[in-house]
């Protein structure tokens, strides 16, 4: 499909393990780490295909056995992915799950992907909403689209840790329902959005009689819905029928010449 490779992307590392001295209130003191935080398992979707990939530790089992906390091979893996993206998607993946994995990249010596511009869905949500919780699980259930895997709890990490096969299998189905969530999230949220990635510029120069398109989906199904007004212009408003978003034209149809503005 023409348009820009959109890749919806979730991870789940392991807990940091440490020594501490109580329950409440503990300052961790770098020398208190018995085992710093790994990547357990990674998935991502393409947008408009129907599977889920996904990537496990577990998978390479002689590495594993070795070494079980090398994430060196899911994330080459992981890189070649968003190499690929022009755009990636996630719930808090500006704060967590993007800075998580470049971490871990840059500790194994890898070279960073090529630059891909970021959509958080959970920015979205909270720059537009007043949800009683910004968490996805709750964001999900408030728009009827379903749960997040029930994991039991931290002991499945523990139990990943501990080399569980079973753990390590629900880990991935939980990292791949999760992902699945996101996308459908997003795709709810996304005519909310007032700094999305224009699409129309990952469509190719050059084409004849191209239809005008949505700058959010790329939808071609436009009507035009009265005006947009700024302090200096009069712009043409579009409805996109396919998403929803109120897209507008860029060539201004005021004549300025007698027009006023505030003395800043």
């Amino acid at each position: 499909m023409e348009g820009p490779k959109i890749l919806t992307v979730d991870i789940e590392n392991s807990p940091t393990r440490a020594h501490v001295w109580g329950l409440w209130k503990q300052n961790v003191a770098l020398s208190q780490i018995d085992r710093d935080w790994h990547l357990l398992t990674w998935a991502a979707k393409w947008m408009h295909e129907d599977f889920v990939l996904g990537d496990s530790m577990f998978h390479y089992k002689e590495e594993y056995k070795s070494h079980p906390q090398s994430d060196y091979y899911i994330l080459l893996s992981l890189r070649d992915l968003l190499d690929e993206a022009d755009i990636v998607v996630g719930w808090n993946s500006k704060a967590f799950d993007v800075p998580k994995i470049n971490a871990r990249m840059i500790e194994w010596g890898m070279e960073p992907p090529s630059p891909f511009q970021q959509i958080d869905a959970m920015q979205i949500a909270k720059k537009n909403f007043r949800f009683t919780s910004n968490k996805l699980q709750y964001v999900a259930q408030a728009l009827g689209m379903g749960s997040k895997l029930d994991t039991g709890g931290f002991e499945l990490w523990t139990s990943c840790m501990d080399g569980d096969p079973k753990a390590w299998a629900k880990m991935l189905e939980y990292n791949m329902m999760d992902v699945e969530l996101t996308e459908d999230v997003y795709l709810a949220l996304r005519p909310w959005s007032k700094s999305h990635p224009n699409y129309s510029l990952y469509v190719k120069d050059g084409v004849e009689n191209r239809e005008m398109m949505c700058n959010k989906c790329g939808s071609e199904d436009l009507v035009r819905y009265g005006y947009a007004y700024t302090n200096l212009g009069k712009f043409q408003e579009y409805h996109c029928k396919s998403c929803g978003c109120y897209p507008r034209g860029r060539k201004n149809l005021k004549n300025l010449e007698n027009v006023l503005t505030n003395v800043i």
